[in-house]
């Protein structure tokens, strides 16, 4: 039980695994962890709206955690690429899945059986729920970022030495149109949004946080009773005291006894620091997935406008100039793409961190 809710992220370690091959089409962590330092939960933390996103964004990709959650979830030998081109990602997925969470589902459900039942012990199991469907689902998109750059490769690696300030020759345009008609005949790798739906988790995401600042209201209270009431009970005993010479020493005991008597008999200063980081990551990540949405959306209509691009050049039948137009307007946009992607990736290894983070923190407040 114990070693279920020590919650004590791997990151501890300096040392990382080294970053994915450059000739996998993957970005490395931004940051190295040789001169990082983790970004722990503040007990002086306010979980509220006005949280600086953009600064724990920032702390955070410079932890390790960042760094070992990056190679975690990208394949970095080629025996795991081959794996995950074989069986299209699904068996590495479910790899994943097992490891990426912690507390894992064991643990969880082990927590939740020595809960008392209440209203929060019932948001904090949907919690629970969602954040493994979070995570599922955060996995499908980075199968769809690795899926996207094997698609647009062959396309990106001819943009890179091809001169499109001359005009093509005819074997350049048999090859490029050879390369477009492949483009074309690939599915978008980005799921619709009707395939997805974070609302519901959103929704368990903010009653959840309603209920723990509730309860972290009730927590300050109590610090702010047992201040009050400890400089009461010390007049107590100089009035007792002093009553003494008047009164028989049974009714000083009672005397204090009266002083102390409302004094909350269970309360652990641990409390506040716990309810406090798990309100931060649940607010965290919720505005971490509506971040995540709103970029596989982007990526979605950036690649439903190329495969439209495409299709009309090929609709030319191998001309010249439309070939040329088209390869000019993909390397335009060629930037912004991959800059995208790996908006995307940074984001999903912050999303498993936030979920992580957030899981441990509402574990030890149960």
């Amino acid at each position: 039980m114990l070693q279920c809710l020590s919650f004590k992220s791997s990151s501890s370690t300096n040392s990382a695994a080294p970053p994915p091959p450059s000739d996998f089409h993957s970005r490395p962590p931004p940051y190295s962890p040789g001169t990082s330092t983790e970004a722990t939960p503040r007990s002086s933390a306010q979980p509220s709206p006005t949280v600086n996103l953009t600064r724990e964004y920032t702390l955070t990709v410079q932890t390790n955690s960042y760094n070992e959650m990056w190679s975690r979830i990208h394949p970095t030998t080629n025996e795991e690429q081959l794996q995950v081109q074989k069986y299209n990602g699904e068996i590495h997925h479910e790899r994943l899945a097992g490891v990426i969470l912690h507390p894992n589902r064991e643990c969880v459900e082990e927590t939740l059986r020595h809960a008392k039942p209440n209203t929060l012990t019932t948001l904090v199991k949907d919690y629970f729920n969602h954040s493994e469907d979070a995570t599922n689902l955060c996995l499908q998109f980075q199968r769809s970022v690795l899926r996207a750059r094997d698609m647009y490769a062959p396309l990106h690696d001819l943009l890179e030495i091809l001169p499109l300030d001359s005009s093509l020759s005819k074997s350049q345009c048999d090859h490029v149109f050879k390369l477009l008609l492949e483009f074309d005949r690939l599915d978008n790798p980005f799921p619709s949004p009707d395939s997805h739906n974070f609302n519901q988790m959103s929704l368990c995401f903010s009653q959840l946080k309603q209920q723990l600042d509730r309860r972290l209201r009730k927590s300050r209270s109590r610090i702010r009773l047992i201040s009050r009431a400890t400089t009461g009970s010390a007049l107590c005993f100089v009035c007792t005291a002093v009553g003494v010479a008047v009164s028989t020493v049974a009714r000083t005991l009672v005397a204090s006894t009266l002083c102390t008597a409302y004094l909350p008999q269970k309360f652990n200063h641990k409390e506040v620091a716990h309810i406090e980081a798990a309100a931060m990551g649940t607010f965290t990540l919720d505005k971490e997935l509506a971040t995540i949405d709103r970029l596989v959306a982007r990526l979605r209509d950036a690649v439903n406008n190329d495969k439209s691009l495409v299709h009309l050049g090929l609709d030319s039948g191998n001309e010249k100039h439309a070939i040329q137009a088209v390869l000019k307007r993909l390397q335009k946009d060629h930037l912004n793409f991959l800059h995208l992607l790996k908006d995307l990736e940074e984001h999903i290894c912050l999303c498993f961190i936030t979920i992580n983070r957030a899981r441990g923190s509402i574990s030890s407040i149960l």
